[in-house]
């Protein structure tokens, strides 16, 4: 015997569940919710709900589309799946050296099961949290998972719910964490049933993506246990270790608790009842740290969030870039200051606002852990025109500082090596005129900045994919070898030397020199001694070099580190 629930407030006379050719009528419940008890609808069974004889239409708590988000939905009985990490006690988020997948590109086959092919080769780079762009089923084959539609189903064409599970299975007994990425902030826009059933959207606030999902309106509870129980079904039925939330900033809530508090609350109590740490990481652009401040404190109680501020402020001095909002980044005083109070602006004028931002982060009292840094990541490199990813040697320098930061470290899939395959932006929608508007979309966008339409690629284009994967012969080449022995040698070092993995921002200390182009960072013992001058040049520091990345042409003596110009080192 199988039951069916759905909450259809709008319903005003009937609603049925399909069962192929079998129709049944639903039973009207408190609040808006419907019912139906079916006997022989096991696993597999494909079923549909119909509101006052419209279309069918898939379940919208759906576990399983397999045959894509328009079809009907399949029954999905957890309790089937074999796993096999009972012993598994869960990975922190302090001391954590995370990696960024997309599960499509990470591999030639795009599939959970391909990824697990490759764990091997994170676990000897020293990873030790995974972190899944998004797998909620969504239109077409490939794309980058944030126009998720059907938020509780894993991608079928990616393995669907029992490949996911087979992956996080297979990093847990590697001793891998599983972060994964969630979009609750909008949903795509094919295949978004919702607003059919009860009032999932509201025009009480306006989104990039036109109307807010419904946190704070009309009905607004049952929205809000929808999110709130898409969440935990990732930690408990799939067992990931963490979830990392799209943009937080767009979460539209004006009730008295907010729902990242919320959620903050219910994951907590979910850990007690599992037995194991769980995390929940926001990625926010209110540089507030309010955000990662404990519910006790008066905060969100979120255990970490993304932090651009310190991604810009490498990026911009390694490329000299200054377009966008790049324009506030860029010097050594910046870069100082963000890898000593993780935020730049804290209150500070933005030029690219045309505004003040942000807010002052405690440095005594919150931990750097808490902060997720990145020399590269999905938006970073994807949201640029071409995709394109740093050179080898600015890789380089950025790994250093991030890995010996007292931030928690996130990489970018290929990263490590300096992959040459770009990582462009790509979708497969199958409707033509949504294809059409979003390439024409994507190539206005760049025009302001001198790129023409013929030189932004096409997203719809199945070359724009096949271009993103990346290539696994590359790590074996020069030079990316050596880019990849340099990452390893890094993330040992910030293993096995507590000083590099230090969370106190209290105990950061950096000097530079604007003019002469060099910045050290004090962690404990140890100094990361960073020249973007382009020729070599002496810093005053005393010590004897642990790691270089020009080891032949970097020298320690007579009070003063020789570092060859656009390098960096490390110091004890």
């Amino acid at each position: 015997m199988a039951t069916f629930r759905l909450w259809a407030p709008l319903a005003t006379d009937t609603v049925t569940v399909h069962l192929g050719p079998v129709t049944v009528p639903m039973e009207r419940h408190n609040r808006g919710w419907w019912t139906a008890e079916v006997s022989d609808a096991g696993q597999g069974t494909r079923y549909a709900f119909s509101v006052d004889e419209g279309p069918a239409r898939p379940d919208p708590r759906s576990r399983w589309q397999p045959d894509g988000v328009h079809a009907p939905s399949a029954v999905y009985e957890h309790s089937l799946f074999a796993w096999t990490d009972d012993a598994w006690r869960g990975v922190g988020l302090a001391g954590a050296v995370a990696y960024e997948v997309h599960v499509g590109t990470f591999t030639a086959s795009g599939t959970f099961d391909a990824a697990i092919e490759r764990l091997d080769h994170l676990v000897s780079l020293g990873v030790t949290l995974v972190e899944l762009m998004p797998v909620a089923a969504f239109d077409g084959v490939h794309g980058w998972g944030y126009d998720g539609v059907a938020l509780f189903a894993p991608h079928e064409p990616y393995g669907g719910p029992d490949g996911l599970k087979r992956l996080v299975d297979a990093c847990h007994a590697r001793g891998l964490g599983v972060c994964l990425d969630v979009v609750y902030n909008h949903l795509g826009p094919s295949g978004n049933y919702l607003a059919e059933f009860g009032p999932y959207f509201t025009d009480k606030h306006s989104t990039p993506w036109g109307s807010a999902v419904n946190l704070d309106d009309a009905g607004s509870d049952e929205v809000r246990r929808f999110v709130i129980d898409n969440a935990l079904g990732w930690y408990r039925d799939f067992h990931v270790d963490a979830l990392r939330v799209d943009a937080v900033h767009a979460l539209h809530d004006e009730r008295a608790v907010h729902i990242l508090e919320v959620l903050s609350e219910e994951i907590d109590a979910t850990a007690a009842a599992l037995g194991r740490p769980l995390w929940l990481i926001a990625e926010s652009d209110r540089n507030d740290p309010r955000t990662v401040t404990p519910r006790e404190a008066g905060g969100y109680g979120v255990h970490g969030q993304w932090d651009d501020d310190v991604h810009h402020a490498l990026h911009a001095l390694v490329t000299g870039e200054r377009d966008g909002y790049y324009c506030d980044f860029g010097s050594l005083a910046c870069l100082a200051k963000v890898l000593s109070s993780a935020f730049f602006h804290d209150g500070t004028w933005s030029a690219y606002r045309d505004r003040t931002h942000g807010r002052p982060v405690d440095r005594e009292r919150t931990a750097g852990w808490r902060f997720v840094a990145s020399v590269q990541n999905h938006d970073q490199i994807g949201n640029r025109a071409a995709g394109d990813r740093l050179s080898v040697d600015e890789l380089a320098i950025g790994a250093a500082l991030i890995l010996t930061s007292p931030y928690t470290p996130m990489l970018f899939m290929g990263e490590e090596w300096g992959a040459a395959t770009p990582w462009q932006f790509f979708t497969d929608f199958p409707d033509p005129e949504l294809a059409a508007s979003v390439r024409t979309g994507r190539r206005r966008e760049f025009e302001p900045y001198g790129w023409k339409p013929s030189e932004v690629p096409d997203p719809g284009d199945p070359a724009t994919f096949e271009r993103s994967k990346l290539d696994w012969s590359e790590p074996a080449r020069a030079p990316h070898d050596a880019l990849l022995r340099w990452y390893r040698d890094l993330i040992q070092l910030r293993r096995t030397e507590p000083d590099l993995a230090d969370p106190r921002l209290d105990r950061v200390d950096v000097s530079y020199d604007e003019a002469a182009g060099w910045l050290v960072v004090a962690r404990g013992r140890f100094r990361v001694v960073l020249n973007v001058a382009e020729d070599a040049q002496d810093v005053p520091l005393t010590g004897s070099v642990v790691l270089a990345w020009r080891p032949d042409d970097t020298k320690a003596g007579n009070g003063v580190v020789s570092v060859p110009g656009r390098s960096v080192a490390v110091v004890r």
